[in-house]
């Protein structure tokens, strides 16, 4: 069983930047597919990026492209997602989830953390 906890949230300005973490332990962060989501009330669940195993190639979403980048740290078992340029439309509750397959689709997902707030204020 894989247990992720997400931290880094926080309030920022416009054109700030966070760097959330996802934590892992139970399995190694390179043999499975980790992605981050985020969900902003009333909305569904929106795939933001995600890194495959084992090489580790990045794929986003296309709100994102250019201002987030995904990355791993094999040896302390984590994911980052470095949030550049932020827009007060970033603002959501952000989850990361490991899965066995490249989707982009949160079912595909099977473990989840509890979710941090990023909060971007114009």
């Amino acid at each position: 069983q894989v247990q992720l906890v997400e931290s880094g949230g926080g309030s920022v300005q416009a054109g700030g930047s966070l760097r959330l973490s996802c934590a892992a332990s139970g399995r190694p962060v390179s043999s499975l597919v980790i992605a981050w989501f985020r969900q902003a009330p009333g909305k569904e669940r929106e795939f933001i990026a995600r890194i495959g195993r084992p090489a580790g190639w990045t794929y986003y979403a296309d709100s994102v492209k250019g201002r987030f980048t995904i990355s791993r740290d094999n040896a302390k078992n984590t994911v980052y997602l470095q949030m550049n340029s932020l827009k007060p439309e970033d603002t959501a509750v952000y989850y990361c989830g490991a899965g066995e397959t490249a989707a982009t689709v949160s079912d595909d997902y099977l473990n989840w953390g509890q979710g941090t707030q990023v909060t971007v204020s114009s």
